[in-house]
């Protein structure tokens, strides 16, 4: 059995005992709700077979995405700026995926 889950403006498959990189989390335990949950033959999609189906998780540890280096500047006049950015994941743990 494996879901489609979305969290942070992004979706991602999973399956029970998976690791994902998800944006930042709150908390120690994490109810998620699917997009889509396939069990075999059964594929739950529309928003009234979904309604009872959760995706549990447990926040494991925090992350580093890659650094980001950017530079802009103006012609002729002097004027520069460069800045970066790293992005912070919370690392979860799927625990269950329930259909009821």
């Amino acid at each position: 059995m494996y879901a489609v889950i979305q969290t942070g403006g992004k979706q991602y498959r999973v399956a029970e005992g998976d690791r994902v990189d998800v944006e930042l989390l709150d908390g120690e335990d994490v109810t998620l709700h699917p997009v889509l949950l396939v069990d075999g033959d059964t594929v739950l999609s529309t928003p009234n077979a979904l309604s009872g189906a959760t995706v549990t998780a447990r926040v494991v540890g925090r992350a580093k995405g890659p650094k980001i280096r950017g530079f802009t500047y103006k012609n002729k006049s002097n004027q520069r700026r460069s800045w970066g950015h790293r992005q912070h994941y919370s690392t979860i743990e799927i625990t269950g995926i329930s259909k009821s």
